[in-house]
């Protein structure tokens, strides 16, 4: 009998913990090395901008619609004159990944931002105010980052054209006089 006293007593000792305490599998937070945000029906999950310049990068986001119909969501950040918006339309109930091989594209210029820093990202569609998230900027040296880095845009380089040569001309040939033989 005094076993299942003890046995009662260690048992009810040990589960009531949970009654006072927070589970930390019930709290959200990054996993990885993105930031996320929530935004009406989106959740605007793992937020990274992948550069090996600092001038040109590589927005990699996965955007979740729980909502049953398409939404174009903007996305916009602060050039180095101006803000740049660009569109994507995320498909209902469904999850659209954003830099990727196969995915929507949106390529970041003049970030003038370099590698292990933050870099504001503004998210919204329709009458929503938006979020605004700060987006850590990595470059390419994790393996599994290194073929989303944004390839350098190829610079034409002129080549040089030589000069015009004009065709030979005949060049006039004096006609040798007839001369006499002295005499």
């Amino acid at each position: 009998m005094a076993t299942v006293v003890v046995a009662a007593g260690i048992l009810l000792g040990t589960t009531g913990c949970n009654l006072y305490a927070p589970q930390a599998t019930t709290i959200h937070y990054d996993a990885s090395d993105g930031v996320s945000g929530n935004l009406g029906d989106l959740a605007i999950r793992n937020a990274i901008l992948l550069t090996d310049d600092g001038e040109n990068a590589n927005l990699l986001v996965h955007v979740v619609n729980k909502g049953s119909d398409d939404i174009d969501l903007l996305v916009q950040y602060q050039g180095t004159d101006e803000k740049i918006t660009e569109t994507v339309t995320i498909d209902a109930n469904a999850t659209t990944e954003i830099g990727v091989p196969g995915g929507a594209n949106v390529g970041v210029q003049s970030l003038n931002a370099s590698a292990g820093s933050l870099f504001p990202v503004f998210f919204q569609y329709g009458d929503l105010t938006g979020t605004e998230l700060l987006v850590p900027v990595l470059d390419g040296t994790l393996a599994a980052y290194s073929t989303l880095v944004p390839t350098p845009t190829p610079t034409v380089t002129p080549t040089s054209t030589p000069g015009v040569t004009e065709a030979p001309t005949d060049a006039p040939t004096a006609t040798p006089e007839p001369t006499t033989a002295p005499e």
